[in-house]
């Protein structure tokens, strides 16, 4: 039986995003349908507001409702070490580990040849003028630890290390309560060659 026009709209709307299939969509279609009126409302308007409001910071492209985002307008950053990420969602888990006292560089991205993107597609550009225009001694290049984000550090180190600029990358290691019999062997050798003095 085909669900009433409206409701179909909505789970083909819902079965868009990302990681929701047919049966995630009508659990929240169903949810939206059941909740009380002034919920769904809040949920639309919360939608739209993000919308109109948020953009991207015009130093370093990280999500930001004004000109700068909060990370880039804090006086309590340390703005001479820059962590390159390549989307605005990376930086969220980084800030949660309250390690990193910096700020940011989103790249929009990763060097990926067989899709076609390459460096010009990436915001490079934009972060090697921010090196020649601030005073930075340290990026950190916490690109994922896959192919298309290693092919993207090597590059990126390739191009800074000649600055006189300390290029740095965040150890790859095992989780902590991991068996080391299901740990793959890249990570593995990275946990070795990255090991420290107890």
């Amino acid at each position: 039986m085909q669900a009433a026009p409206s409701i179909q709209k909505l789970l083909d709307e819902l079965e868009r995003l990302p990681g929701v299939g047919p049966k995630s969509a009508q659990r929240m279609a169903y949810y939206l349908l059941n909740a009380d009126k002034a919920s769904a409302l809040r949920l639309a308007e919360a939608i739209t507001e993000v919308k109109e409001a948020v953009r991207f910071c015009s130093r370093c492209f990280n999500y930001a409702e004004g000109e700068l985002c909060e990370i880039c307008a804090s006086s309590k950053r340390d703005q001479s070490a820059i962590c390159v990420v390549e989307e605005p969602r990376d930086i969220p888990p980084i800030e949660r580990t309250a390690v990193f006292a910096g700020v940011y560089h989103v790249l929009g991205g990763a060097l990926s040849p067989m899709e076609g993107v390459g460096p010009d597609d990436l915001r490079v550009a934009e972060l090697l003028k921010r090196l020649a225009a601030e005073d930075v001694t340290e990026v950190v290049l916490a690109t994922n630890p896959n192919i298309e984000g290693e092919t993207t550090a090597a590059y990126l180190a390739r191009l800074i290390k000649p600055l006189g600029i300390t290029v740095t990358r965040p150890a790859s290691g095992l989780p902590v309560g991991g068996d080391l019999e299901f740990a793959d062997e890249v990570t593995l050798g990275r946990a070795l060659e990255a090991r420290r003095p107890l």
